[in-house]
């Protein structure tokens, strides 16, 4: 008999579960996720595939918003421009430069006439996130904006909104295959051009002839845009009229500043001196904030410069001296390509979160107003910051046929993202500060003169086609050698500048180019149900449709715009053309019909093919008043000595510069 066996384990019973006993069999062990689904009951199976399906519709509800926030980071744009050639040596020993001609006195006070009736109501819908044009960097709102939606009674509506369309969101040139340009000749055509030009009418002893219809709408438009800013956003950035509040993006009071020159020409002289007494008072340029360079220096500065030349009032000058020293720290880069952003309170700049780069149209177009404000203040460090930029991309190779890519990197100073060419957003503005520039400094710098010339050239090679069936001529797009019929409404500032540089002796061709492409321009508006452009249209290359303009649903909507109205103002001021008058007229009424809000303000709209409701955005840009306004009151005006085009130029915000002479 044996003796029981010493045992070194411990045995363990499980108890019996669900009527069995744990057998460590593969069915027990392996009980699949189905079969634990299948055990529950009905009900809870319901429940959770509830659930499920409604946070799913909740991720897709809410995709927009971010995307909106994401593109708006990473597009950036807004459109910039190249670097400033410094001040020409012999200017400094011959002689300061100086402003062409003194102050513009105001436009005289005229009565106005009646507002046009309010449109049909409206419902107040979010913003479509794919946006194109000024990045929207920062989009701070006040904290009564964040905390609860708008809320409009129908009451409200039917008193402030307007018709509107369903779906949303500056620009050049061409080749002088490579060419050498001689200043010296381009100077005597200059001079032939202007013994043909015809003697300009004579203006009153105010500087200003006798208003029109047409430019007191456009001074009753103001008034009741201004109405709105000053009661619900007086201070602010921007206003959303619909609401009835306003939105930051960097606290300088942006429509404010933008506005300050057109108030000025158009005569308002109350309204005025009330802004000016903010500028004094509130005008905080110490913030710690991060703004934009481009965006702050086209707007903030260019609008102090502008006023500062149409008043002498010493208060601008002094504001734009210390706002051009407060932005000077974005040329402290390795490669003397500025940063996108900049703290004006602190005094450090960097690149955006998620890049290094810039983009071309933001660095080269900062140049007009630092070069003037060194010709006012006369400290060489804004110019020769400027000019370090310009000299660099004037030699950079990556470019096509003088076309420059999108980007260009702040470390190393070199383009990136190579290949892809357009006139529109991140480009644009590139190719206008290379004719202003020269035309600014006296066409004296052959560089901005060549660049032009080549890019305007390459303009003309590789992105003019023609539209069917009606064989419009439009500029599109390059990708990769991938041509693409896409044009944004940025582009429409090409014509006006192709007609100014041959108003100022560059060859007759770019009127005829200008002419076409103005035409195109307008029927961008004529050829869409509210009279209005969308933000960018794709053009038919085929025979066999037969409409030339396509309207993708991402690209419906209109953010009252000036290109069109702007290039409208220098076509008509150097053809006397009065069809050009004409196309602006209808535009005017078009803003007005589905753009109003009653309350006070415009706001742009999402969907630009429905009259019925063209779904108002709730928002005014500060360029309705500083652009779109005042190109609006020039084209209507006879008087070809308010704001002289052989005397000034305008930057890209539509501020006016003089030209400068020895």
């Amino acid at each position: 008999m044996y003796s029981p066996q010493q045992r070194d384990f411990i045995s363990v019973t499980l108890g019996n579960q669900a009527g069995r006993n744990y057998d460590n069999s593969k069915t027990w062990r392996r009980q699949s996720c189905w079969r634990k689904w299948k055990q529950l009951s009905r009900l809870q199976r319901s429940l959770i595939s509830f659930l499920f399906v409604f946070m799913m519709f909740c991720g897709i509800a809410a995709y927009p918003s971010l995307s909106e926030h994401w593109k708006d980071t990473l597009y950036s744009v807004t459109a910039g421009d190249a670097q400033v050639k410094a001040f020409q040596d012999e200017s400094h020993q011959d002689g300061e430069l100086k402003q062409v001609k003194p102050a513009i006195v105001p436009a005289v006070d005229v009565p106005l006439p009646r507002a046009p009736p309010n449109t049909q109501p409206q419902k107040l819908r979010r913003p479509n996130p794919n946006k194109r044009g000024p990045p929207f960097l920062q989009n701070r709102l006040s904290k009564k904006e964040n905390a609860e939606e708008p809320k409009i009674n129908k009451k409200e509506n039917e008193a402030e909104a307007i018709p509107n369309d369903k779906d949303e969101e500056r620009n050049n040139i061409i080749s002088w295959r490579r060419m050498e340009i001689e200043p010296e000749r381009v100077t005597a055509a200059l001079s032939d051009t202007k013994k043909e030009e015809k003697p300009l009418p004579n203006t009153n002893a105010k500087g200003t002839g006798a208003l029109n219809e047409r430019q007191k709408a456009v001074i009753e438009a103001f008034q009741h845009a201004w109405k709105g800013y000053k009661q619900y956003a007086w201070g602010h950035d921007e206003l959303k009229p619909i609401s009835k509040t306003y939105s930051e993006w960097f606290g300088l009071g942006l429509t404010l500043v933008d506005a300050l020159d057109t108030m000025w020409i158009l005569g308002q002289k109350e309204e005025f001196e009330e802004a000016k007494k903010w500028v004094i008072n509130e005008l905080n340029l110490g913030k710690n904030v991060d703004v934009n360079l481009f965006e702050t220096t086209i707007r903030i500065l260019g609008g102090l410069l502008s006023t500062y030349n149409l008043t002498s009032d010493k208060v601008f000058l002094d504001k734009a001296s210390e706002l051009g020293n407060r932005l000077l720290p974005a040329f402290s880069t390795p490669s003397k390509i500025p940063y996108s952003d900049v703290n004006i309170g602190r005094g450090t700049a960097h690149p955006p979160r998620w890049t290094s780069d810039s983009t071309v149209a933001e660095v080269t177009s900062i140049q007009l107003e630092f070069r003037e404000l060194s010709r006012l203040t006369k400290e060489d460090k804004y110019q020769t910051a400027v000019d370090e930029v310009m000299k660099r991309i004037h030699k950079l190779g990556g470019k096509k046929d003088g076309l420059v890519p999108m980007f260009i990197n702040t470390n190393s100073g070199q383009f990136s993202h190579l290949g892809v060419y357009t006139l529109g957003a991140r480009a644009d503005s590139y190719y206008e500060y290379l004719l202003k520039q020269w035309i600014q400094g006296g066409r004296k710098e052959a560089d901005l003169l060549e660049d032009y010339l080549h890019a305007i050239e390459g303009v003309k090679k590789n992105l003019i086609r023609k539209s069917e069936p009606s064989k419009l001529t439009f500029v599109g797009e390059l990708s990769h050698n991938q041509f693409s019929p896409k044009m944004d409404h940025l582009v429409c500032f090409l014509p006006g500048t192709l007609a100014l540089g041959a108003h100022h002796g560059l060859t007759a061709d770019h009127m005829e180019l200008a002419k076409e492409l103005m035409e195109t321009c307008y029927q961008m508006y004529a050829q869409i149900e509210t009279g209005l452009s969308p933000e960018i249209v794709h053009f038919n290359l085929s025979p066999h449709n037969g409409k030339d303009v396509e309207v993708k649903p991402a690209d419906r909507h209109n953010l009252l715009r000036p290109e069109t109205v702007e290039s409208l103002f220098y076509m008509y001021r150097l053809t006397r053309d009065k069809k050009y008058q004409n196309w602006g007229w209808e535009i005017l009424q078009n803003f007005n019909k589905y753009t109003r809000v009653g309350t006070g303000g415009y706001t742009s709209i999402n969907n630009v093919r429905s009259p019925e409701n063209p779904e108002p955005r709730d928002k005014m840009e500060s360029f309705f008043l500083g652009e779109t306004l005042k190109y609006f009151f020039l084209l209507f005006s006879d008087d070809f000595n308010l704001i002289n085009l052989d005397q000034y130029i305008f930057n890209t915000e539509a501020h006016v510069l003089p030209i400068w002479i020895t």
